[in-house]
This record gives C-alpha cells, structure tokens and sequence, in this order.
C-alpha cells in the first residue's frame, strides 16, 4: 500500500511537469513511474493472492501468481522503452529544447526524497517477513532513485551548460535501462514457473542440515523449486535397515524440525530407504 501510495503521488506530480518541461528524460522517468504504479498494484494483488493456503484444486498453493504477474510487468515495460526511445530518436532531429527546467529538477528531488523514505519503511518489512516480492519492489524501487539522478544531470547539461541533445540521449538510455530491467524480471519470473533448483549456495545450505543426524546415511534425489514466497523440498534419504518404522519416522521428525529453523516455511517431503538401495542415479549426499 505504500508503494501504491507513493507511485500514484509522483506520477500527478510527474505527469505536471513534463507537460510544461517537454523533457524526454523526464518523460522516460514518468513511465517508468506508471509501471511502478502497475508493478505495486499487481504486487499487491498478487502477494495478497499467492499468500491463499493450498486447497484441493491448489494442492501446492497459489505461489505462481507472483511469477505470472511479472510477465504482465515485463510486457508493459517493453513497449514504454520502446515509445520512449522512438520519442528520444525524434526528438534529437527535431531541435526542441527542455522548457521550465527548474521545475524538471524541482520534480526529480521531491521524487529522490520520497522514493528514498519508501526504501527504508520496505527494508524494514523485508526484515520482518522476508517477502520476496517486497524485495523485488525493493530492487526496482533503488534503480528509480538513480533514474531521478539521471534526469537531473540531463536537463542541467541540456539547460543550463548548453549541451544539445543531452535530454533526448539521456531519455534513450533511460528506455535501455528499462529494457535491461524487463529481462532480469522476465528470467526470475521464468525461473518460478519452470520450477529451477535453487542456487547452488542455498540447495547445500540446505543438504548440509539433511544430512546431519547422525542416523541419517545418505541423501539423494534432492529435488527444489520455489513458487512465490513459498519454498518446496523433496528428497531420498537412507536408514540403517534394521531400524523400525516408528524408529525412522522419529528420525525423519527430527530432521523435519532442524530444517524447519533453518528454513523456516519450506514444504519439505522426504522419502525413507535402507541404506545400499541400489538406484541408477547419481548418489548427492552420501556420508562417509
């Protein structure tokens, strides 16, 4: 709702002054302030949904809204970049030059400022919840505050050092960096939906605490993927065949627990085998 907040406050105030500056950078800056409009409402609407407990036609949760709502992000900012540098390539052959450009600057400092307020109240939330999609918001939030810094520097260079074509440049290199931003987010959001492993450095984070009961021999088939804020594990694991069922499954809830404090909120589904299962896998963890 902050986010929301703010977005919608800097893109009255954005949509003013380029209206009176004509600045293609500030231009640039105003549609990258209407996809943070959009990216906050679909953020919000889809964490709200994604956050719905399983059910029985969603066994494993709504997580993937969050990835799919990306998608929809990632398409709106192709084609803003895409009418932004069309109007920074016209405007360079045009001669026009930035009017008002005090109030340009003007705009971009109170944007800088309340961008910046926003960025410590979601550090703090981040904190709290460990919500990935508040860190994304968080992410794009901090590049905005170096795009308000490149329209500055445009419009001073353009207006008051009287260098020609600088805004239009800038408002051109402001549409790559969007088009650079829409891919990251398109790979993340491609990554949830095709369900790739985690990274290297947390899956043996993970395998590290498997594994390390001491009546626990080996692990394989480890299988992850993350849907949204919400993790899931799945994995083989081996037990001395001479230890009973109520044996193994106290084992198992042990394992359970330790992996639930060091992964707090990961679905873990682990499946019990005597040691020396011959399989036609590779064997991941096995002990020594």
């Amino acid at each position: 709702m902050a986010s929301v907040g703010m977005a919608l406050f800097l893109l009255v105030l954005k949509i003013w002054a380029s209206a009176e500056t004509g600045s293609v950078a500030l231009l640039g800056s105003l549609a990258d302030t209407g996809f943070d409009v959009m990216a906050s409402l679909l953020t919000l609407f889809s964490v709200r949904y994604a956050a719905r407990p399983a059910d029985d036609d969603h066994r494993f949760g709504h997580g993937k809204a969050e990835a799919l709502s990306a998608l929809v992000q990632v398409m709106l900012v192709i084609v803003t970049a895409v009418l932004i540098g069309w109007r920074g390539v016209a405007r360079l052959g045009s001669g026009e030059t930035t009017q008002h450009p005090e109030m340009g600057i003007g705009v971009s400092l109170i944007a800088i400022v309340a961008t910046g307020a926003l960025l410590v109240y979601q550090r703090q939330v981040i904190k709290k919840t460990g919500s990935v999609a508040i860190h994304g918001d968080h992410v794009h939030y901090q590049g905005d505050v170096l795009l308000n810094i490149a329209v500055i520097i445009a419009i001073a260079l353009e207006a008051f050092l009287n260098v020609r074509g600088a805004d239009p440049v800038f408002g051109i290199g402001i549409a790559l960096w969007l088009l650079w931003g829409a891919s990251r987010s398109a790979r993340m959001a491609l990554d949830q939906l095709l369900d790739k492993e985690w990274p290297a450095e947390k899956r043996d984070r993970f395998l590290a605490v498997a594994a390390k009961h001491p009546q626990a021999t080996g692990i394989h088939d480890v299988r992850t993927r993350s849907s949204g804020m919400h993790d899931f594990v799945q994995f083989h694991i081996w037990f001395d065949p001479k230890m009973t069922l109520g044996e193994v499954h106290d084992v198992m809830d042990e394992i359970e627990h330790d992996l639930a404090h060091e992964f707090p909120g990961v679905e873990v589904l682990i499946h019990p085998e005597p040691e020396n299962q011959i399989h036609d896998h590779i064997h991941e963890h096995q002990k020594p």
